[in-house]
């Protein structure tokens, strides 16, 4: 299963982003390790890792510590070694959300009957903190909006993630070397 792993660190300077390699990667504290040498001084970073055009996980750092992790699937721990120490430990139901709470792709917003259905995938199952982008403008129930809303691919997800970071242009970058 083919794999992109984009480093994206904020430091005082602001954001930048890196190709991080995963191979030969012990679990997912060796992948925070891994992320953590990125900027070792950075106060926050961000490793968004894209499997197949069908998983994203998105691992997250503050200043080094409490590591939290979100995936788009839990089947992505069924299907490749990589998924399976990335979201394999992680509980099968995503926390942040209330549970009365719809979710809705952004398109769905405008109120015809036809956009009027929930956004969530029932095939997919998002597993772990759907919450950790909620203070940089990524509500949970957008997240998940993001990753369910047909046609949207991980890369999609991660350039509309980084759009509001700001720090679209630099992961991009890194797609085209």
């Amino acid at each position: 299963m083919s794999y992109f792993a984009a480093a994206v660190v904020r430091e005082k300077g602001g954001w930048t982003a890196a190709e991080l390699s995963l191979r030969g990667a012990a679990d997912v504290d060796d992948v925070a390790e891994r992320l953590r040498d990125v900027a070792p001084d950075a106060d926050l970073s961000l490793l968004f890792v894209e499997a197949d055009d069908t998983y994203l996980v998105i691992l997250r750092l503050d200043e080094g510590e409490d590591l939290r992790v979100f995936g788009s699937d839990s089947a992505y721990a069924e299907e490749s070694r990589l998924g399976a120490l990335l979201v394999g430990d992680l509980k099968t139901s995503v926390t942040g959300l209330d549970d009365t709470e719809e979710v809705r792709p952004a398109a769905a917003s405008g109120g015809d009957e036809e956009g009027d259905q929930p956004a969530a995938d029932p095939e997919a199952d998002p597993v772990g903190e759907a919450d950790l982008l909620t203070d940089l403008g990524i509500p949970a129930q957008r997240l998940l909006a993001l990753c369910a809303h047909e046609g949207m691919m991980p890369a999609d997800v991660t350039a509309e993630i980084c759009q509001v970071l700001g720090c679209v242009d630099d992961v991009e970058e890194l797609r085209e070397v």
